[in-house]
């Protein structure tokens, strides 16, 4: 049963990122152009993500998930050079490409070579990302 809501959600999610135009690159692109022809658009779409799970964050504690498990806990509110170095890797990633991982494997179907490139790369840095976090980990905090 679960697997069948896992099925439906992910097809929400995918239709929802192609209704607001999350998969179309020119779009995103455009989101980040600040400076030339600027496309405010996706500003709607963000809007329609963090609002309602801002005020659904607020109703978790003290509940548990309908179909088992528990809610994850909120990340920790510090800057550290972790956040920092993903942070800008995810946005320089989503800016040279116009995707980000939900909207790249929405797009599988229809992204073409780009897109499969894009998804390869993406899935190898996850497979890096452990082993260079560990690295990270061992160097000392500049004081």
């Amino acid at each position: 049963m679960r697997n069948i809501y896992a099925f439906l959600v992910g097809g929400l999610f995918g239709a929802g990122l192609l209704l607001s135009g999350m998969t179309d690159t020119r779009k995103v692109q455009g989101w980040l152009d600040l400076f030339g022809d600027w496309d405010p658009t996706l500003a709607f779409v963000m809007g329609g993500a963090i609002i309602p799970m801002a005020i659904a964050w607020r109703f978790v504690p003290g509940r548990a998930p309908v179909l088992g498990g528990a809610f994850p806990q909120p990340p920790a509110p510090e800057v550290g050079r972790k956040l920092v170095l993903g942070s800008v890797l995810f946005g320089a990633g989503w800016g040279l490409s116009g995707l980000c991982p939900g909207p790249a494997v929405a797009s599988i179907s229809f992204g073409g070579l780009g897109g499969l490139v894009f998804l390869i790369a993406m899935l190898a840095g996850m497979l890096l990302a452990p082993p260079l976090r560990n690295r990270l980990d061992a160097v000392p905090a500049p004081s």
